[in-house]
Parts: C-alpha cells; sequence; structure tokens
C-alpha cells in the first residue's frame, strides 16, 4: 500500500498516525488479517520517519532543531546537489519503522504518533506500508 505525502517546507516532521492508521484500515479488510506487523517504509534517501510524541508540536521543533545543529549546512560536503544534510538526517532518524497491529489497529503508546520526517523539501513523496500477521 502507497499513499503521499506533501510537505511544505525544506525541513519539517508531519504527523502521519491517521493516514497510516485508514491506510491499514484497508489492508486488514482486504487480508484479513488484525494482528501482525505493520511496517512504514519511506523509499527516499533524503526523508525518514519516526515515532514520538504527537501531543506537544514543541517536541518536533525541538527535534528539528537539534538534527540542524547536529549536520549544519555550512561545512565541505563533497556531495555537489547541495543536499548532503539531508542524507545524513535521514540516515540518523531511518528509513522505516515497525509497528504491531491489534484489533486491525496501530499499537501506539498514549502520546506516540507516526511522523514522516523531509529534511529536502518541500516535495511530494511517498510512504509504503506492508502487514504482515496470518488470518485468524
Amino acid at each position: 500500500m502507497v499513499f503521499t505525502v506533501k510537505t511544505s517546507r525544506k525541513i519539517e516532521l508531519l504527523d502521519i498516525t491517521g493516514q497510516v492508521q485508514a491506510h491499514l484500515e484497508r489492508m486488514v479488510r482486504e487480508s484479513g488479517i488484525t494482528r501482525g506487523l505493520c511496517t512504514v517504509f519511506v523509499p527516499h534517501t533524503t526523508a525518514a520517519v519516526t515515532i514520538n510524541e504527537s501531543a506537544d508540536p514543541s517536541v518536533r521543533t525541538d527535534i528539528v532543531s537539534a538534527l540542524k545543529r547536529m549536520v549544519p549546512d555550512d561545512i565541505p560536503y563533497r556531495h555537489m546537489e547541495g543536499n548532503s544534510p539531508a542524507h545524513i538526517q535521514s540516515t540518523l532518524v531511518g528509513a522505516s519503522e515497525t509497528l504491531l497491529v491489534e484489533e486491525g489497529r496501530l499499537v501506539l503508546g498514549t502520546w506516540q504518533g507516526v511522523f514522516f520526517c523531509e529534511f529536502d523539501g518541500p516535495r511530494t513523496r511517498k510512504v509504503r506500508l506492508s502487514l504482515l500477521g496470518r488470518v485468524p
């Protein structure tokens, strides 16, 4: 299952929990699998996905701020496209997350959400989902 995400800034974290859950529900209906694992994968070298707090938007701001400090724009990178920091930031965060699925729903903690991480935007990106389990 694939869906798209449109970003509006060079670096941002977008809460995609609702989209992931909606697509998961479709996958559950089509497969009959209600318990298992859902992998969320971002097939881009300058984007990532993570699970973190979704209740307080300042957490996202803090993550972006820390990643910018950890991987500054102003050092002499060899990659000539000008987006070396984005490649490094996406490597630090990671291209996938695997979540538990129970009764056809994502298993997340009270404050957790799934975030698409853009490091080279704005762009239109893809998010791929895979469901693994067995039919009851």
